[in-house]
């Protein structure tokens, strides 16, 4: 079964996916928006709602909840039909140069463009080679309320900017925090690591976690410095911050050409299929900064692009939105788009 044909169906719901939604109905176009998970937000909803973000412009910190959550807000202002609950199996061009876009349970999305904002695909915390067996009851990889770990001692194992964002986020509610990296170098951003020195953060490096104890919940780690000297810290928590391990992704199959499992696009953000665009995580080009404000940016740009592959006629720049001389959104008929309400949200 197909449905009704849209200007565009997004696949993805997080931030880039999110903001893309957004922009496709300020530029008039109808969107439909679809995502695996039962709940918007992607990586971020899934891996750190309650870390504080300090890299999108015009929030010094925003938590990854508070991110989404307006980001949402933002999606559903025109209306778009929000399909949750529902995989992407695959992605079909028509003689036409249309879409199929198949799912799982709700047959074939046709759309005229597609925007694949899929992020690095299905992901899971990578497991402590030590202390895993203790997930659960002292353990854990993704904090979803800071709170809950108030006068916790806190051990936070590993080097990179999630370790140091973990880290920092809980120092406000915890008794101590601890980081233990097997490393002398930090990958994590200098200013994470200066701030976290400034804020009493233990760091013990060139060391890694050999025992994780207690009696029904994680009470104590010993840690084996490279010296040979061991260390016995108290633990409430320990957070497993090595990073993520990703299922391999599909585009291959779809016909994309991809570099080290992303999708390669142009300025444009179109990738090696005409009407089929990539953004954030799922995306990459020569120069590219991993960043959620670069994913923003590169939504713009996907849309914008878009809306000229459907109708050569249609300005690249609609203008900005602060213009005193925009008018509302419209349609390439030239009227105010009036779009009912469709969102559907669960399988």
């Amino acid at each position: 079964m197909t449905t009704e044909s849209r200007d565009v169906v997004v696949v993805g719901a997080g931030p880039a996916g999110l903001f893309a939604t957004y922009y496709a109905g300020f530029r008039g176009l109808d969107v439909t928006l679809v995502d695996a998970q039962s709940e918007a937000g992607g990586q971020v909803t899934a891996l750190y709602p309650g870390k504080l973000i300090h890299d999108v412009a015009g929030f010094p910190a925003i938590t990854g909840s508070g991110l989404v959550a307006g980001l949402l807000t933002q999606a559903k202002e025109y209306s778009p039909r929000l399909l949750f609950d529902t995989d992407v199996t695959g992605l079909s061009r028509l003689e036409d140069g249309t879409f199929d876009v198949l799912t799982s349970n709700r047959g074939a999305l046709h759309a005229k463009t597609v925007v694949l904002a899929t992020g690095v695909g299905g992901i899971h915390p990578r497991p402590l080679p030590v202390g895993h067996e203790w997930h659960g009851r002292g353990v854990v990889y993704i904090v979803s309320d800071v709170a809950s770990h108030a006068g916790d001692d806190v051990v936070v194992v590993g080097g990179g900017d999630s370790a140091l964002d973990w880290a920092l986020a809980l120092r406000p509610a915890a008794r101590t925090v601890t980081i233990v990296h097997r490393r002398r170098a930090f990958r994590a951003h200098a200013a994470l690591l200066a701030q976290a020195e400034r804020e009493g953060i233990g760091l013990v490096t060139e060391a890694e976690v050999v025992a994780v104890d207690g009696d029904h919940r994680v009470r104590q780690v010993l840690v084996r410095l490279d010296s040979g000297e061991t260390l016995d810290l108290p633990a409430d928590t320990v957070v497993g911050a090595l990073g993520l391990l990703s299922a391999p992704t599909p585009f291959p199959e779809w016909g994309l050409a991809v570099r080290q499992r992303k999708v390669l696009v142009d300025s444009r953000m179109q990738t090696s299929v005409p009407g089929v665009f990539a953004v954030g995580d799922a995306s990459t080009y020569d120069g590219k900064v991993a960043l959620i404000a670069t994913g923003f940016g590169e939504a713009a740009t996907a849309i914008n692009n878009a809306a000229v592959h459907i109708d050569p006629e249609l300005s690249l720049m609609p203008g900005h939105s602060t213009d005193e001389e925009l008018a509302p959104p419209t349609t390439r008929t030239g009227q105010v788009p009036v779009v009912a309400v469709t969102q559907e949200v669960g399988a």
